[in-house]
């Protein structure tokens, strides 16, 4: 319902049937892949079957049927319906892109007139598809102007207020438009690193970062966790911890892996991990870590992985882009793949030393170079890189985007999240 563009075109349902003729003693089958079924086959399927049946489209062949019949329509506030839908329907490893400003546009946000533009700079975002290489328009004008995306999970997008102070966190569904809000947070804050996690029954927050209100003042790095689960138990803010000493939490953004948050320090760097059972943090030494530039933590296939750009200005190692895998000891990295030698000279060039993101899902992995509209999609299975086709929708609007790129998010789009109900 607060999809746009793409998802409301009208296509004919992707079905096949088959047909026997018998003729005598022989019998001959064929195979039609004609797109609209036969009537009198689809009007006498069992809607049990059909609900099975739609529950595994994906979510843009899913709304653009819901144009069928009032019956399909409602399907969407149907509890039967969406509970199949939760156990059926298979995971999307897609990505979530949003414009974005740079940080002292919203540092110095108090000292302009309204906001500015960047009021409403995330009033719509961009849901990129790996598998058949596709744009999607989603609306976040339900989400009020001064916030922020930080995070995503379990379909829920995760934003936070960018005024200094106690943050407001909000968890979003872009799909059916649900908008849930947390308790604020205990200590007043700045930019802070956000960490979500959302389980069929729980939900997990963790902010960590500067306790400060101001960017010239003095930084004193703690945590403190959000839970809440099926079971009762709850904790608002409750769990609080330091991080280690020495530490330059500057990336906003947290990985999760196998019930821990990571994310990146910097001067020099390392990677700073969370365990949440243990309430503790600790800090892994990042590999060539002198050497490193614009490194970045993804998580991809229940790994944490490692991107960087690698230069060696006296030695004779080639610059390249490459991969590493957290091997299962939690100190020890892999370095899994390099960007071909050719492909990283023409990425190279685009880049033009002005860095880059990386975020991953599932077998992908994607790197969008900063101030520009232009990424490589890296297939971790088939180990095959391409270049990410321009998003169609950016500046459609008039508004232009000379001064805004795009930052993604690893997002699984999903009809219903049960567990948002326990906030309520």
């Amino acid at each position: 319902m607060f999809l746009m563009d793409a998802f409301n075109t009208s296509m004919p349902l992707p079905f096949s049937y088959t047909f026997t003729i018998t003729s005598g003693s022989s019998t001959t089958s064929s195979t039609h892949m004609n797109p609209w079924m036969d009537v009198r086959i689809w009007s006498k399927l069992p809607e049990r079957l059909l609900d099975r049946v739609i529950a595994f489209l994906p979510p843009p062949a899913f709304f653009r049927a819901r144009s069928v019949c009032k019956r399909w329509y409602g399907l969407l506030y149907c509890s039967s319906f969406l509970e199949l839908y939760m156990q059926i329907s298979p995971r999307h490893h897609w990505f979530l892109f949003l414009k974005h400003k740079p940080l002292k546009s919203y540092i110095y946000r108090a000292n302009s007139t309204g906001g500015g533009d960047n009021s409403r700079v995330n009033s719509e975002g961009y849901l990129f598809d790996p598998y058949d290489i596709a744009w999607h328009r989603l609306s976040f004008d339900l989400v009020p102007s001064g916030f922020y995306p930080a995070s995503s999970s379990g379909g829920l997008v995760c934003w936070v207020s960018d005024e200094a102070g106690a943050k407001n966190i909000m968890l979003f569904n872009p799909l059916v438009g649900s908008l849930s809000q947390l308790p604020p947070t205990l200590r007043p804050r700045l930019f802070p690193s956000i960490g979500l996690t959302v389980s069929p029954t729980s939900i997990d927050v963790t902010v960590a970062g500067d306790d400060m209100i101001s960017p010239y003042a003095v930084k004193n790095l703690s945590t403190e966790s959000f839970h809440i689960d099926a079971g009762g138990f709850y904790s608002i803010w409750g769990a609080t911890s330091s991080l280690p000493r020495l530490c330059s939490l500057e990336s906003g953004r947290m990985v999760y892996v196998d019930s821990k948050f990571y994310c990146m320090n910097y001067s020099p760097f390392s990677v700073l991990a969370y365990d949440m059972a243990a309430n503790k943090w600790s800090k892994i030494q990042s590999p060539m870590r002198r050497f490193l530039r614009s490194p970045g933590l993804v998580e991809s296939r229940g790994k944490l992985v490692l991107v960087a750009a690698v230069e060696k200005s006296k030695l004779n190692v080639p610059k390249s882009l490459r991969l590493w895998s957290l091997q299962d000891c939690g100190t020890t990295w892999v370095e899994i793949e390099r960007m071909p030698l050719q492909l990283y000279m023409q990425f190279a060039q685009l880049e033009a030393g002005n860095g880059f993101d990386a975020v991953g899902h599932g077998e992908f992995i994607v790197i969008m170079i900063r101030g520009t509209d232009k990424g490589l999609l890296f297939d971790i299975c088939r180990k095959r890189w391409q270049w990410i086709p321009a998003c169609p929708y950016l500046g459609c609007d008039g508004s232009g985007h000379e001064d805004v790129e795009l930052r993604g998010l690893a997002y699984e789009p999903r009809l219903a999240t049960p567990v948002i109900t326990l906030l309520n």
